[in-house]
């Protein structure tokens, strides 16, 4: 058999992803004790008083091409993982870490099969569908000033936009523990990052000792799908915009990501007169 000196060892073989897997998460547990990270630990079940943002999402998406099953496995795993979550404290210059937080996600912990992306593919995994509660964070954290030290995106398009399209519905990877989620408090003053479950939603919140001078928005420029080969890309920018909280001015406009997602679900189901030829 010919080598394919291009092809990456994950690549070989599920037994040889499961090998670079468990690398990874030995080469972070070594970096995480060298770094000596100041992490947030403390949890309050009182909340501090000013609202900063709020983020709500749907748990469970129902549509042409989706698992219910993983679907309703994955609002199991994301109430597992928020009751680590909600309350968190997080002191000037201490870092809110995703896995630091939620631990190993494994069956004996109640996690079940939800929708993961392995080698380019959505199929079922262990703890799958925690990249939806790590996104709402993710969002909710965009609209603050706290600064956001570790990040990982996957597709934009893991399934049709369901009403109104919201700028990174989705797209925040995490997969214990190599692939985090991180932000640091880089503030004057203490925040607290809120998280839960109704019957149908998730519910994301950051709150504050104190108002911030500024108010945050996110913007997308420029969303279109377009063909190249024999896949499609959800294609845009999106930006995050600061305005001074009395004067309502904007004071500033920056790139957050440039977006370029495959798209994961059936390609008949992208809305035709968001297709764009590539220039």
């Amino acid at each position: 058999m010919l080598w394919n000196k291009d092809k990456l060892f994950c690549d070989i073989n599920p037994t040889c992803y499961a090998i670079s897997e468990q690398k990874g998460i030995c080469i972070r547990h070594i970096k995480n004790f060298l770094n000596k990270t100041n992490y947030a630990e403390t949890r309050s079940k009182k909340k501090l008083p000013n609202l900063v943002y709020r983020q709500d999402s749907h748990l469970i998406k129902r549509g042409p091409g989706i698992d219910l099953t993983l679907q309703v496995n994955k609002a199991v795993n994301i109430r597992l993982a928020c009751k680590k979550i909600n309350g968190i404290i997080i002191r000037p210059n201490e870092t809110f870490s995703f896995w630091h937080t939620v631990g190993k996600t494994t069956k004996r912990r109640g996690y079940k099969d939800g929708r993961v992306i392995v080698q380019g593919k959505l199929i079922p995994g262990i703890g799958g569908g925690l990249c939806n509660l790590s996104n709402t964070i993710h969002r909710t954290i965009l609209h603050s000033p706290l600064e956001i030290t570790e990040f990982h995106n996957h597709s934009d398009a893991l399934a049709p936009d369901e009403g109104e399209r919201i700028p990174f519905s989705s797209g925040t990877s995490v997969n214990y523990n190599y692939i985090d989620y991180r932000f640091r408090n880089n503030t004057a003053q203490n925040v607290q990052l809120l998280a839960w479950c109704d019957e149908d939603n998730l519910h994301v919140e950051l709150r504050s000792d104190n108002e911030f001078p500024y108010v945050y928005k996110l913007v997308e420029e420029g969303h279109h799908f377009q063909k190249e080969g024999n896949k499609y890309f959800r294609v845009s920018k999106i930006y995050k915009e600061a305005y001074g909280r009395s004067s309502g001015k904007l004071i500033k406009k920056e790139l957050v990501l440039d977006n370029h997602s495959e798209v994961m679900f059936d390609h008949s189901l992208i809305p035709a007169d968001q297709i764009k030829q590539k220039l």
